[in-house]
């Protein structure tokens, strides 16, 4: 059995439902759904950063790199490449010199189930990075395994090819490509009328009557 599999890049989400989804909080998505989250301790290492794009997907052994060194090149802007670890949390698979391999390819960034390096050159090409925090032991070339484009393991979920993935300050969101606009347009909705909802608060209603809360609390007691 060959050590590494490498299937081809999956069709891309396109561009309108791309730009339509990075008008999305996460957060709103987590107001009505529920198993399309990586885990928390996955998180970002600059909140600011927001990116929507296609999940092309890549899983790793536990110290070995080969296999990202090999296909980060061939990647496409708008790719979001998603990395399991196969459940390690001690080598650092992404540092300085992936990070600028992925800057030229121009790709929107990466999600990684396990620790990264190079903090500060991350940061200086404010590239989109969400990890499980640090660590100083990196990966090696040693060409043990690897399969780039199958179905893998991140933050607690499956990811495939092809899948929509939505990341900003609160978490990273993986929807399949048929309901990824149906998703937008919900939380796009929630996001507008939150801001009405904003504007009332302002002029002195009470949250608990504004969303039925209080209500509630008094047919309770």
């Amino acid at each position: 059995m060959k050590p590494f599999t490498k299937n081809p890049l999956p069709d891309q989400i396109s561009p309108a439902i791309v730009e339509k989804l990075l008008k999305v909080e996460s957060a709103t998505v987590g107001h009505f759904m529920h198993s399309c989250f990586v885990d928390r301790g996955i998180g970002a290492s600059n909140i600011k950063n927001r990116i929507a794009g296609t999940a092309v997907t890549l899983q790793l052994a536990a110290n070995d790199s080969t296999l990202l060194h090999d296909v980060i090149s061939d990647l496409r802007p708008g790719d979001v490449l998603v990395i399991d670890r196969s459940g390690d949390n001690r080598h650092a698979c992404w540092g300085g010199v992936i990070t600028n391999a992925a800057v030229v390819a121009g790709i929107a960034g990466a999600v990684v189930d396990g620790p990264v390096t190079d903090l500060l050159e991350i940061l200086k090409h404010n590239f989109p990075m969400w990890s499980r925090d640090r660590s100083s032991v990196t990966t090696k070339l040693l060409a043990q395994s690897g399969a780039f484009n199958i179905a893998v393991t991140c933050g607690g979920i499956t990811v495939n090819p092809g899948d929509a993935v939505l990341a900003d300050e609160s978490g990273v969101v993986v929807l399949a490509p048929d309901v990824v606009e149906a998703v937008a347009d919900r939380a796009l909705g929630m996001q507008e009328a939150e801001i009405g909802l904003i504007e009332r608060l302002k002029s002195g209603e009470r949250l608990g009557d504004i969303t039925g809360a209080s209500n509630m609390v008094t047919s309770a007691s």
